[in-house]
């Protein structure tokens, strides 16, 4: 069987990651410092509990296990707090990237699938996004990267190390049996918050909470009620319009990914979305639906920096993998992470 390295696949994409990798064929070796992965998520898989600064335990991993491809997921991802920590998000996702690229140069490791993403394209962008936009982040976390992006190529050229770079629009969902789902620290996603709402007017569970989307248009703000930040955009219902995509049909991708680069394929980048715009005023609906709850929230001002559309065109990644979403219809999304939710109102509850 072949073993992969899977770098942060204890965390929310990863940890789907690893079961579809599983079901194709392989095994999964997951490498983690559990910062903010569940060792819950992980459970069933070999796990080693390491930091991706540290070389020389990525390069005794390695060899014990027969590495022979690597999924790297491991980073950090919080766009608000890159800003405020620039330093530390260069540290980690840069020289992180760099630590793993040294161990896979030294042990001979020529495969590695990159979780990338659309942050690497900036603001004012048209729609749909290609490949071919230009690339012009505005914060760390999209700058951190677009320099891994860049780096693989430089490490491609240097060192024969093939890869693929998977831009992510935004992912959402959960495993369809409700066994694994979206937990994070600090959410900043809009459908867990969303579901977090309803599940407040459900259960009364959750107490004030001070969240602050990074890059969706919405969050919490000192209150249980949702905020939605600005119905004024140049949108059909006033709302910031965004891509959405199945957790699930991302692990189907990393796949897909990594057996074309076992098939000799060439470093590339590659955007995961579905071409379909959903409004945050759409998302809300459709979780009223879900879940027959009157889902409350606020309107406040738009927040600097959130661009009005974000929509991907994945028609490279449909030419290069064959990959086309199956579960990323916004109400399967939605019961997907809904069913996740209710029967986990704690998420992991392992903090």
């Amino acid at each position: 069987m072949t073993n992969i390295l899977i770098p942060g696949g204890a965390g929310y994409i990863g940890s789907h990651c690893i079961r579809e990798l599983q079901k194709a064929g392989y095994n999964c070796i997951v490498y983690d410092n559990f910062s903010e992965g569940h060792l819950k998520a992980v459970q069933g898989f070999e796990v080693v509990e390491g930091d991706l600064l540290d070389t020389g335990k990525l390069i005794e991993t390695i060899k014990k296990y027969n590495i022979s491809g690597v999924i790297h997921f491991a980073a950090f991802a919080l766009v608000g707090v890159s800003m405020r920590e620039p330093l530390e998000y260069y540290q980690n996702n840069i020289t992180g990237t760099i630590s793993l690229l040294e161990a896979m140069k030294q042990t001979g490791v020529k495969n590695i699938v990159f979780s990338s993403t659309c942050a690497t394209y900036g603001e004012n962008v048209s729609v749909p996004i290609t490949e071919e936009t230009l690339q012009n982040p505005c914060n760390p976390y999209g700058e951190s990267k677009l320099a891994v992006e860049w780096l693989l190529e430089c490490a491609d050229t240097a060192y024969g190390i093939k890869s693929v770079s998977l831009r992510y629009f935004n992912a959402a969902g959960a495993e369809t049996d409700g066994s694994i789902g979206e937990d994070h620290l600090l959410e900043t996603h809009l459908i867990p918050l969303v579901l977090r709402e309803a599940l407040n007017v459900e259960r009364k569970m959750f107490s004030t909470i001070d969240f602050e989307s990074a890059d969706s248009g919405h969050g919490y703000k000192n209150e249980k009620k949702l905020h939605v930040f600005g119905v004024d955009y140049p949108t059909p219902d006033g709302s910031c319009i965004r891509d959405y995509i199945h957790v699930l049909d991302l692990a189907d991708a990393h796949v897909r990914a990594l057996k074309y680069l076992e098939e000799n394929g060439e470093t590339t980048q590659l955007n995961l979305g579905t071409g379909i715009g959903v409004s945050v005023l759409e998302i809300i609906n459709a979780a009223r639906e879900v879940t027959g709850i009157d889902i409350n929230y606020n309107i406040g001002d738009r927040r600097p920096g959130d661009p009005p559309e974000l929509v991907a065109s994945a028609e490279k990644a449909k030419k290069v993998l064959g990959w086309v979403p199956q579960r990323s219809n916004i109400k399967t999304i939605i019961t997907d992470a809904w069913n996740w939710h209710k029967a986990n109102p704690k998420g992991y509850d392992d903090r």
